[in-house]
Protein backbone atom coordinates (compact mmCIF):
# COMPACT_ATOMS: atom_id res chain seq x y z
CA UNK A 1 0.00 0.00 0.00
CA UNK A 2 1.20 3.49 -0.84
CA UNK A 3 2.69 5.33 2.12
CA UNK A 4 2.40 9.08 2.54
CA UNK A 5 4.42 11.54 4.58
CA UNK A 6 3.34 14.94 5.85
CA UNK A 7 5.75 17.81 6.34
CA UNK A 8 4.84 20.57 8.79
CA UNK A 9 6.58 23.95 9.03
CA UNK A 10 5.59 25.97 12.10
CA UNK A 11 6.06 29.73 11.86
CA UNK A 12 5.10 32.57 14.15
CA UNK A 13 1.98 33.45 12.14
CA UNK A 14 1.27 30.40 9.97
CA UNK A 15 1.63 26.62 10.05
CA UNK A 16 2.29 25.17 6.59
CA UNK A 17 1.60 21.55 5.66
CA UNK A 18 2.60 19.41 2.69
CA UNK A 19 1.45 15.94 1.65
CA UNK A 20 4.24 14.00 -0.08
CA UNK A 21 4.94 10.71 -1.78
CA UNK A 22 8.12 11.15 -3.82
CA UNK A 23 7.14 14.79 -4.40
CA UNK A 24 4.74 17.42 -3.09
CA UNK A 25 1.14 16.47 -3.94
CA UNK A 26 -0.89 18.88 -1.85
CA UNK A 27 -0.28 21.80 0.50
CA UNK A 28 -2.35 23.86 2.92
CA UNK A 29 -1.94 26.08 5.95
CA UNK A 30 -3.62 27.22 9.16
CA UNK A 31 -2.97 30.26 11.40
CA UNK A 32 -0.53 29.72 14.27
CA UNK A 33 -2.55 30.00 17.47
CA UNK A 34 -0.10 31.37 20.04
CA UNK A 35 -2.73 32.01 22.70
CA UNK A 36 -2.18 30.47 26.13
CA UNK A 37 1.59 30.22 25.53
CA UNK A 38 1.12 28.18 22.38
CA UNK A 39 -0.87 25.43 24.11
CA UNK A 40 -3.22 25.05 21.12
CA UNK A 41 -0.59 24.72 18.37
CA UNK A 42 0.04 20.98 18.48
CA UNK A 43 -3.63 20.01 19.00
CA UNK A 44 -4.63 22.16 16.01
CA UNK A 45 -1.85 20.63 13.90
CA UNK A 46 -3.10 17.15 14.75
CA UNK A 47 -6.68 18.14 13.96
CA UNK A 48 -5.69 19.67 10.62
CA UNK A 49 -3.67 16.60 9.61
CA UNK A 50 -6.50 14.22 10.43
CA UNK A 51 -9.11 16.37 8.66
CA UNK A 52 -7.00 16.58 5.50
CA UNK A 53 -6.27 12.85 5.55
CA UNK A 54 -9.96 12.13 5.94
CA UNK A 55 -10.82 14.42 3.01
CA UNK A 56 -8.14 12.74 0.85
CA UNK A 57 -9.14 9.19 1.77
CA UNK A 58 -5.91 8.55 3.65
CA UNK A 59 -6.06 6.33 6.75
CA UNK A 60 -3.68 6.29 9.66
CA UNK A 61 -2.08 3.11 8.34
CA UNK A 62 -1.27 4.90 5.07
CA UNK A 63 1.01 7.41 6.81
CA UNK A 64 4.72 6.66 7.06
CA UNK A 65 5.08 9.53 9.50
CA UNK A 66 5.11 13.27 10.06
CA UNK A 67 8.08 15.62 10.17
CA UNK A 68 7.87 19.02 11.79
CA UNK A 69 10.17 22.05 11.60
CA UNK A 70 10.13 24.49 14.52
CA UNK A 71 11.54 28.01 15.12
CA UNK A 72 13.86 27.03 17.94
CA UNK A 73 16.58 24.55 18.95
CA UNK A 74 15.58 20.89 18.96
CA UNK A 75 17.66 18.46 20.98
CA UNK A 76 17.91 14.68 20.97
CA UNK A 77 14.67 12.79 21.58
CA UNK A 78 12.87 15.55 19.65
CA UNK A 79 12.68 17.90 22.63
CA UNK A 80 12.27 21.60 21.87
CA UNK A 81 14.32 23.80 24.19
CA UNK A 82 12.16 26.89 23.92
CA UNK A 83 10.45 28.62 20.99
CA UNK A 84 10.08 32.24 22.03
CA UNK A 85 7.86 33.17 19.08
CA UNK A 86 5.43 30.38 20.00
CA UNK A 87 5.46 30.91 23.75
CA UNK A 88 6.92 27.45 24.36
CA UNK A 89 9.39 26.41 27.01
CA UNK A 90 10.67 22.81 26.95
CA UNK A 91 8.29 20.45 25.13
CA UNK A 92 8.72 16.82 23.95
CA UNK A 93 7.15 17.71 20.60
CA UNK A 94 7.35 14.34 18.87
CA UNK A 95 5.81 12.36 21.72
CA UNK A 96 3.09 14.94 22.30
CA UNK A 97 2.12 15.29 18.63
CA UNK A 98 2.13 11.52 18.14
CA UNK A 99 -0.24 11.15 21.12
CA UNK A 100 -2.55 13.87 19.79
CA UNK A 101 -2.60 12.31 16.33
CA UNK A 102 -3.51 8.92 17.76
CA UNK A 103 -6.40 10.46 19.70
CA UNK A 104 -7.62 12.50 16.72
CA UNK A 105 -7.50 9.54 14.33
CA UNK A 106 -9.29 7.36 16.88
CA UNK A 107 -12.06 9.92 17.16
CA UNK A 108 -12.43 10.41 13.39
CA UNK A 109 -12.01 6.79 12.31
CA UNK A 110 -13.85 5.26 15.24
CA UNK A 111 -10.99 2.93 16.21
CA UNK A 112 -11.32 1.06 19.46
CA UNK A 113 -8.93 2.01 22.22
CA UNK A 114 -7.47 -1.50 22.01
CA UNK A 115 -6.25 -0.90 18.46
CA UNK A 116 -4.52 2.36 19.25
CA UNK A 117 -0.78 1.92 19.59
CA UNK A 118 -0.74 -1.70 18.34
CA UNK A 119 1.92 -1.25 15.66
CA UNK A 120 0.15 1.79 14.23
CA UNK A 121 1.73 4.65 16.17
CA UNK A 122 2.53 7.45 13.74
CA UNK A 123 6.26 8.32 13.80
CA UNK A 124 6.97 12.02 14.37
CA UNK A 125 10.37 13.65 13.86
CA UNK A 126 11.14 17.26 14.86
CA UNK A 127 14.01 19.60 13.96
CA UNK A 128 14.90 23.28 13.78
CA UNK A 129 13.17 25.02 10.87
CA UNK A 130 16.34 26.40 9.24
CA UNK A 131 17.95 22.95 9.32
CA UNK A 132 14.80 21.42 7.91
CA UNK A 133 14.76 23.95 5.04
CA UNK A 134 18.33 22.92 4.16
CA UNK A 135 17.23 19.29 4.11
CA UNK A 136 14.33 20.18 1.81
CA UNK A 137 16.62 21.96 -0.64
CA UNK A 138 18.90 18.92 -0.63
CA UNK A 139 15.99 16.61 -1.49
CA UNK A 140 13.98 18.59 -4.03
CA UNK A 141 15.65 21.98 -4.50
CA UNK A 142 18.89 23.75 -5.28
CA UNK A 143 20.96 21.09 -3.53
CA UNK A 144 19.39 18.14 -5.33
CA UNK A 145 21.87 15.31 -5.93
CA UNK A 146 24.08 16.63 -3.10
CA UNK A 147 24.34 14.85 0.23
CA UNK A 148 26.37 17.57 1.93
CA UNK A 149 25.58 21.29 1.85
CA UNK A 150 25.57 24.56 3.75
CA UNK A 151 22.51 26.79 3.42
CA UNK A 152 22.40 30.41 4.52
CA UNK A 153 19.02 32.13 4.75
CA UNK A 154 19.03 35.91 4.41
CA UNK A 155 15.76 37.31 5.70
CA UNK A 156 14.75 39.45 8.66
CA UNK A 157 17.64 37.65 10.35
CA UNK A 158 20.36 35.35 9.05
CA UNK A 159 19.72 31.66 9.56
CA UNK A 160 21.46 28.57 8.34
CA UNK A 161 21.43 24.83 8.08
CA UNK A 162 24.18 22.28 7.58
CA UNK A 163 23.60 18.86 6.04
CA UNK A 164 26.35 16.22 6.07
CA UNK A 165 25.96 12.78 4.50
CA UNK A 166 22.24 13.45 4.10
CA UNK A 167 21.66 14.25 7.77
CA UNK A 168 21.12 17.51 9.63
CA UNK A 169 24.05 18.63 11.77
CA UNK A 170 22.41 19.76 15.03
CA UNK A 171 25.28 19.96 17.50
CA UNK A 172 25.07 18.98 21.15
CA UNK A 173 22.94 22.00 22.07
CA UNK A 174 20.99 22.30 18.82
CA UNK A 175 22.93 25.43 17.83
CA UNK A 176 24.87 24.13 14.83
CA UNK A 177 24.06 26.20 11.77
CA UNK A 178 23.42 29.49 13.63
CA UNK A 179 25.45 31.18 10.91
CA UNK A 180 24.01 34.63 11.58
CA UNK A 181 25.69 34.79 14.97
CA UNK A 182 29.24 34.21 13.83
CA UNK A 183 31.14 37.36 14.80
CA UNK A 184 32.92 38.68 11.73
CA UNK A 185 32.11 42.38 11.25
CA UNK A 186 34.90 44.85 11.90
CA UNK A 187 34.29 47.61 14.43
CA UNK A 188 34.05 50.40 11.84
CA UNK A 189 31.14 48.62 10.14
CA UNK A 190 29.15 47.64 13.25
CA UNK A 191 25.83 49.36 13.88
CA UNK A 192 24.56 48.81 17.43
CA UNK A 193 24.28 45.35 18.97
CA UNK A 194 22.85 42.09 17.68
CA UNK A 195 19.60 40.73 19.11
CA UNK A 196 21.68 37.95 20.67
CA UNK A 197 23.51 40.57 22.76
CA UNK A 198 26.84 40.40 20.93
CA UNK A 199 28.36 42.92 18.53
CA UNK A 200 29.67 42.20 15.05
CA UNK A 201 27.46 39.23 14.15
CA UNK A 202 26.94 38.48 10.46
CA UNK A 203 23.22 39.08 10.97
CA UNK A 204 23.97 42.72 11.76
CA UNK A 205 25.13 43.36 8.21
CA UNK A 206 23.73 40.61 5.95
CA UNK A 207 20.10 40.34 7.08
CA UNK A 208 17.44 42.53 5.46
CA UNK A 209 17.46 44.72 8.57
CA UNK A 210 21.24 44.68 8.74
CA UNK A 211 21.59 45.73 5.10
CA UNK A 212 19.40 48.76 5.74
CA UNK A 213 21.21 49.69 8.96
CA UNK A 214 24.65 49.37 7.41
CA UNK A 215 23.57 51.28 4.29
CA UNK A 216 22.39 54.23 6.36
CA UNK A 217 25.62 54.06 8.36
CA UNK A 218 27.63 54.10 5.13
CA UNK A 219 25.68 57.02 3.69
CA UNK A 220 26.13 59.01 6.90
CA UNK A 221 29.91 58.60 6.63
CA UNK A 222 30.24 59.42 2.93
CA UNK A 223 29.18 62.15 0.53
CA UNK A 224 28.90 59.91 -2.55
CA UNK A 225 25.72 60.69 -4.55
CA UNK A 226 23.23 57.84 -4.47
CA UNK A 227 19.71 56.89 -5.47
CA UNK A 228 19.34 55.78 -1.87
CA UNK A 229 19.68 59.36 -0.66
CA UNK A 230 16.86 60.35 -3.00
CA UNK A 231 14.66 57.55 -1.66
CA UNK A 232 15.40 58.66 1.89
CA UNK A 233 14.37 62.23 1.10
CA UNK A 234 11.15 61.06 -0.50
CA UNK A 235 10.12 58.22 1.83
CA UNK A 236 12.35 58.70 4.89
CA UNK A 237 13.36 55.03 4.64
CA UNK A 238 14.44 52.36 2.18
CA UNK A 239 14.54 48.57 2.08
CA UNK A 240 17.20 45.94 1.45
CA UNK A 241 15.59 45.45 -1.95
CA UNK A 242 16.10 49.15 -2.69
CA UNK A 243 19.80 48.78 -1.86
CA UNK A 244 20.26 45.75 -4.10
CA UNK A 245 18.22 47.26 -6.94
CA UNK A 246 20.33 50.42 -6.75
CA UNK A 247 23.51 48.36 -6.90
CA UNK A 248 22.19 46.43 -9.91
CA UNK A 249 21.53 49.73 -11.68
CA UNK A 250 25.14 50.82 -11.21
CA UNK A 251 24.70 53.18 -8.24
CA UNK A 252 28.25 53.64 -6.94
CA UNK A 253 27.42 53.91 -3.24
CA UNK A 254 25.07 50.92 -3.34
CA UNK A 255 27.71 48.87 -5.16
CA UNK A 256 30.23 49.61 -2.42
CA UNK A 257 27.67 48.70 0.23
CA UNK A 258 26.90 45.37 -1.44
CA UNK A 259 30.61 44.73 -1.91
CA UNK A 260 31.18 45.07 1.84
CA UNK A 261 28.14 42.94 2.77
CA UNK A 262 29.10 40.10 0.41
CA UNK A 263 32.71 40.29 1.61
CA UNK A 264 31.60 39.44 5.15
CA UNK A 265 29.19 36.78 3.92
CA UNK A 266 31.89 35.21 1.75
CA UNK A 267 34.31 35.28 4.68
CA UNK A 268 31.91 33.42 6.97
CA UNK A 269 31.03 30.84 4.32
CA UNK A 270 34.71 30.25 3.60
CA UNK A 271 35.27 29.47 7.27
CA UNK A 272 32.28 27.16 7.56
CA UNK A 273 33.21 25.29 4.39
CA UNK A 274 36.73 24.71 5.64
CA UNK A 275 35.22 22.89 8.63
CA UNK A 276 32.49 20.81 6.93
CA UNK A 277 33.71 20.80 3.28
CA UNK A 278 30.24 20.59 1.61
CA UNK A 279 29.43 19.87 -2.01
CA UNK A 280 27.57 23.16 -2.37
CA UNK A 281 26.49 26.39 -0.69
CA UNK A 282 22.88 27.53 -1.03
CA UNK A 283 21.64 31.09 -0.58
CA UNK A 284 17.98 31.46 0.36
CA UNK A 285 15.59 33.81 2.15
CA UNK A 286 13.87 36.99 0.99
CA UNK A 287 17.12 38.84 0.23
CA UNK A 288 18.07 36.09 -2.24
CA UNK A 289 15.32 37.43 -4.53
CA UNK A 290 18.16 39.61 -5.87
CA UNK A 291 18.98 36.45 -7.79
CA UNK A 292 22.05 35.95 -9.93
CA UNK A 293 23.40 39.40 -9.09
CA UNK A 294 23.71 38.48 -5.41
CA UNK A 295 24.79 34.88 -6.03
CA UNK A 296 27.65 35.91 -8.32
CA UNK A 297 28.99 38.44 -5.84
CA UNK A 298 28.82 36.06 -2.90
CA UNK A 299 30.61 33.45 -5.00
CA UNK A 300 33.32 35.95 -5.95
CA UNK A 301 33.93 37.01 -2.33
CA UNK A 302 33.84 33.41 -1.14
CA UNK A 303 36.50 32.35 -3.64
CA UNK A 304 38.69 35.34 -2.85
CA UNK A 305 38.84 34.30 0.80
CA UNK A 306 38.54 30.51 0.69
CA UNK A 307 41.26 27.95 1.30
CA UNK A 308 42.52 26.63 -2.08
CA UNK A 309 41.04 23.19 -1.57
CA UNK A 310 37.48 24.55 -1.23
CA UNK A 311 37.51 27.47 -3.69
CA UNK A 312 35.54 25.48 -6.27
CA UNK A 313 32.63 24.71 -3.94
CA UNK A 314 29.45 25.43 -5.92
CA UNK A 315 27.46 28.49 -4.82
CA UNK A 316 23.79 28.24 -5.81
CA UNK A 317 20.46 29.87 -5.10
CA UNK A 318 17.87 27.98 -3.08
CA UNK A 319 14.79 27.38 -5.23
CA UNK A 320 11.98 26.00 -3.06
CA UNK A 321 11.11 29.22 -1.25
CA UNK A 322 8.35 28.69 1.32
CA UNK A 323 8.10 25.00 0.39
CA UNK A 324 11.62 24.17 1.62
CA UNK A 325 10.45 23.70 5.21
CA UNK A 326 7.63 21.28 4.47
CA UNK A 327 9.83 19.35 2.02
CA UNK A 328 12.63 18.96 4.54
CA UNK A 329 10.20 17.99 7.28
CA UNK A 330 8.77 15.25 5.06
CA UNK A 331 12.26 14.09 4.11
CA UNK A 332 13.11 13.47 7.76
CA UNK A 333 10.61 10.61 7.50
CA UNK A 334 11.21 9.70 3.85
CA UNK A 335 14.96 9.38 4.35
CA UNK A 336 14.43 6.79 7.09
CA UNK A 337 12.10 4.56 5.07
CA UNK A 338 13.67 2.99 1.98
CA UNK A 339 10.30 1.59 0.91
CA UNK A 340 9.01 5.08 -0.01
Amino acid sequence: MKKWTIGVDVGGTEVKFGLFDDKLQEKWSIPTNIQDKGAHILPEIAESVVERCRASGIHKEDLAGIGIGLPGPVLGENIVKGCVNLGWAEIPVADELSRLLEAAFEQKEGNSSASVGMGTVIPVQAANDANVAALGEMWLGGGKNCTSLVMVTLGTGVGGGIVTDGHILDGVGGCAGEIGHIICVEEEDIVGSCNCGNRGCLEQIASATGIVNYSRHYLDKSDIPSILRDILKEKESFSAKDVLDAAKSGDGAAEQIVDKITMYLGRVLAGICLVVNPECILIGGGVSAAGEYLRARVEQKFREQAFPGIKDTAVRLAVLGNEAGIAGAAYMIQGKDSSL
